[in-house]
């Protein structure tokens, strides 16, 4: 009886593992590292850190990347989280079914309808420096169908009427160049555009040349994404980076752990051509693009 009870609890948790990855290639690794992970004690993370720099440590022999004062860069590195502990909650105030897959939840709200998943959570954070930077007349994204839809022409009053792939722009709205109208335009964004418009539309970046705000990415309906938080460096040049996501369902945006190095977590190294384990997804090559 004890021994049957053990392989169905081994059988449960390779089931779980299973569906919950996207690929089902390469999960003996995978499944390794997860078992290894709920013994392993992290070093790295510092409980009261109140932000990305501050609660995730950096190992001996390495130092953080410098940034200029009022990059994208700093912006992420320095971003907010929720108290240690916090939750990943989704759209509608219900847990995740999993709790075990980051050490930080950042000061990133979901909106309750749903729409702001993996790309529409970066996209967001984008948006929301350059707002915060002054900088409103950048921001705008490429919808799936490959138009540019700019916040200025959205807050002038300009509204796409849609026909398949084709779209076209009306002034339809009165001016309104507030932040609520703000939000509306991203979910507009939500809504068109996603991991195969930014993949389309945004720079390639290589391995050798990736650095913080930068983004891991799958392109595809559905795809998936996840933005460099954090990246550090020793005196060899060896750099390791953070990674953080929004996901599907629209959820608490989260700083994700490494559990295929669980020595090295939540850091990550990455190699060009070479496949990335995270906790949620497959990523069948290290394949990054970068903001404008």
């Amino acid at each position: 009886m004890k021994k049957y009870i053990i392989s169905l609890s081994i059988a449960i948790v390779l089931l779980l593992i299973l569906k919950n990855t996207v690929k089902g290639k390469m999960v003996a690794n995978h499944v390794k590292g997860v078992v290894t992970n709920m013994v392993t004690v992290t070093d790295y993370i510092n409980t009261s850190g109140d932000s990305v720099s501050t609660r995730v440590l950096i190992p001996e022999g390495y130092k953080r990347v410098p940034h200029d004062s009022g990059s994208f860069q700093e912006y992420l590195r320095h971003y907010k989280l929720k108290p240690y502990g916090s939750k990943i909650i989704n759209y509608d105030d219900s847990e995740y079914f999993t709790q075990d897959w980051h050490e930080a939840i950042l000061e990133v709200p979901v909106p309750s309808n749903g729409l702001q998943q993996c790309a529409d959570a970066l996209m967001r954070i984008r948006s929301e420096y350059l707002w915060e930077q002054n900088r409103k007349n950048e921001i705008g994204f490429n919808f799936t169908s490959g138009h540019y839809c700019s916040w200025k022409k959205y807050a002038a009053g300009y509204r796409p009427k849609i026909n398949g792939n084709k779209v076209t722009f009306h002034k339809t709205a009165a001016p309104n160049h507030s932040k609520t109208n703000f939000y509306k335009y991203l979910n507009l964004i939500y809504t068109y555009a996603g991991t195969l418009s930014m993949y389309n539309e945004l720079q390639k970046v290589s391995v050798q040349e990736i650095q913080i705000g930068d983004m891991l990415i799958k392109p595809g309906s559905p795809g998936h994404i996840e933005i460099i938080a954090d990246e550090i460096i020793n005196k060899e040049g060896d750099k390791m980076y953070l990674l953080a996501q929004g996901n599907t369902p629209a959820q608490s945006v989260c700083l994700l752990k490494n559990f295929e190095d669980t020595a090295i977590s939540p850091w990550y190294r990455f190699d060009e051509n070479t496949p990335v384990f995270t906790p949620s997804y497959y990523f069948d090559e290290a394949r990054f693009i970068r903001f404008k």
